[in-house]
């Protein structure tokens, strides 16, 4: 495993209380730095894949967080960018891990299909390591998207398993439409848009 850059190690901090995080990082959680430096390596590659399935926001300074965005895409780039990550975690998750990423992901997947209109954006990940927030980063992060997505009259979503993040994202302009159990993790977890 490569070393994990700055900007990932602050978005796995943000994000590895979430029950998703947790589930997939399962078979690492008997060595706390060990799981964080995955979830780390699981960041970095979703930053690496960002550019070929929509884009990232990094915050300022980098090492505080970051936002990663999943535009439509044509069925191929899909199908291509979903092999390459499911290859890339599969070295790096672990068994169980790699297990409850594909349960969750299918569980979720079609609850969203169901509930967002095709042609929205997907806020995949936001994370801001947790010594820099409460400063107004993660609405920087999400401010120019927004702001594009708006003029390009598109809708944006995303899923949330933190009830804490609801008010956050409604400030913002999103609005709760479903929520649902998770069945791997136990959690329940709310699908928002914003339109």
């Amino acid at each position: 495993m490569r070393p994990v850059t700055p900007c990932a190690a602050a978005v796995a901090e943000a994000l590895l209380p979430d029950p998703f995080y947790l589930a997939v990082t399962v078979d690492h959680a008997d060595d706390a730095a060990r799981r964080l430096a995955v979830l780390g390596a699981y960041v970095d590659q979703a930053l690496d894949e960002a550019p070929s399935v929509g884009f990232c926001t990094r915050a300022q300074p980098d090492q505080a967080g970051a936002a990663i965005w999943h535009l439509p895409q044509p069925p191929d780039v899909v199908a291509r960018a979903d092999a390459a990550k499911r290859a890339q975690l599969a070295a790096l998750l672990g068994p169980r891990g790699l297990a409850n990423y594909r349960a969750i992901v299918d569980f979720m997947a079609p609850h969203a299909a169901r509930a967002v209109a095709p042609g929205a954006w997907y806020l995949s990940i936001i994370g801001v390591a947790p010594s820099q927030q409460g400063r107004g980063l993660g609405a920087q992060l999400l401010a120019a998207a927004l702001s594009r997505a708006t003029t390009q009259g598109r809708a944006c979503y995303l899923e949330t398993f933190t009830p804490r993040n609801l008010p956050f994202y409604e400030r913002l302009g999103f609005r709760p439409l479903a929520m649902h159990r998770e069945p791997v993790t136990g959690a329940d977890y709310w699908i928002l848009l914003r339109s």
